[in-house]
């Protein structure tokens, strides 16, 4: 298995939860939980990068290693950015983002990520993707799609329904033709360190800035991104006080609560 590291930012302030690194589950923070989860997927290093002292205290106080970054990044991958300035990785070390309100993430896809990119020296990004197989996620923009070449590189992600069924769905039609698969995008990162760096001094695209997708920046700038395809979609992560109340369960039943 390739080398890697993980780094998890955790950014304190949230619209919908705020404090949620801190956020209580089974009488660890959450921020920890997702901590344990990225050890497990056997990474050579895992960094937690957050703005806060509180967050950082935590981590601490469970044996994890952080870097404090700045409060202004506007994204979690210029937060990754400045951890791989700060720590000095070489260009070619592969670095996947677990994000920080996941911490019911499988530890085996985060290091199959990690190996799909290692495998692809073309690529500078490795992400996934799975079978959309509710029909109504077909049409949703809050569900992001994304279309792949023959070498299981991306050429496109979007809010809409792509690749489009023309004849399936003229005229508002939503009837699913026989082996037609729309491929769910599944927001996990490794990248190549070379990347990050370069990354702060990419230009926004019209199309990121139009469909809101910042991974559309790599591609507007002929970075390539490879996709691993799995099954089904893993467990969702933690974004709204529901979300959490859900995820509190799962551990519970784990019986999970040391």
């Amino acid at each position: 298995m390739a080398g890697f590291k993980v780094v998890i930012p955790a950014r304190f302030a949230s619209s919908r939860l705020p404090g949620k690194p801190l956020a209580d589950i089974g009488g660890k923070p959450m921020v920890v939980r997702v901590l344990e989860r990225a050890r497990q997927a056997g990474a050579d290093e895992v960094w937690v990068a957050t703005d806060h002292s509180g967050v950082a205290a935590a981590v601490e106080s469970a044996g994890g290693s952080v870097v404090l970054t700045r409060e202004d990044h506007p994204s979690g991958t210029d937060r990754l950015a400045e951890v791989v300035a700060r720590l000095g990785w070489d260009d070619e070390t592969l670095v996947v983002n677990v994000q920080g309100d996941e911490p019911l993430i499988e530890p085996t896809l985060v290091s199959r990520v990690a190996q799909v990119l290692a495998d692809d020296r073309e690529a500078s990004i490795a992400t996934a993707s799975h079978p959309i197989d509710d029909p109504e996620e077909l049409f949703n923009p809050n569900v992001v799609k994304v279309v792949c070449d023959s070498h299981d590189r991306a050429l496109y992600f979007s809010r809409a329904s792509i690749p489009w069924a023309r004849d399936a769905f003229a005229d508002g039609g939503r009837g699913v033709p026989p082996g037609f698969v729309m491929q769910r995008h599944v927001g996990l990162y490794a990248y190549r360190a070379a990347f990050l760096r370069r990354y702060a001094d990419l230009q926004p695209s019209p199309i990121e800035t139009w469909e809101a997708l910042e991974q559309l920046r790599a591609l507007w700038h002929g970075y390539r991104i490879r996709v691993l395809a799995i099954d089904s979609a893993p467990p969702a992560g933690v974004d709204t006080q529901a979300d959490l109340e859900r995820v509190r369960k799962v551990f519970d039943r784990m019986g999970d609560c040391g």
